[in-house]
């Protein structure tokens, strides 16, 4: 079951990613626990002053109505 939510996760990931590219940042895939997704923001989004808006307005939000068995998205820092 897991395995069909994580590419239902990062098939809506890839959707989000050529908007977030676009103002030089991105978003990664890093896990699915317990029904909240994991992922990294890389480039320009590192920093942005916009990430807690396009965490919870966009990518999670996204996820929730999208994806069964999500509830939440946290960021991960590495």
């Amino acid at each position: 079951m897991n395995d069909k939510i994580i590419v239902q996760i990062k098939t809506i990931i890839e959707k989000i990613r050529p908007y977030l590219q676009r103002d030089g940042g991105d978003v990664e895939f890093v896990s699915f626990k317990d029904g909240i997704v994991y992922v990294k923001m890389l480039g320009a989004c590192i920093g942005c002053s916009s990430i807690d808006l396009t965490m919870k307005d966009g990518i999670e939000a996204l996820l929730l109505e999208e994806v069964p068995g999500v509830i939440g998205v946290e960021l991960v820092e590495m």
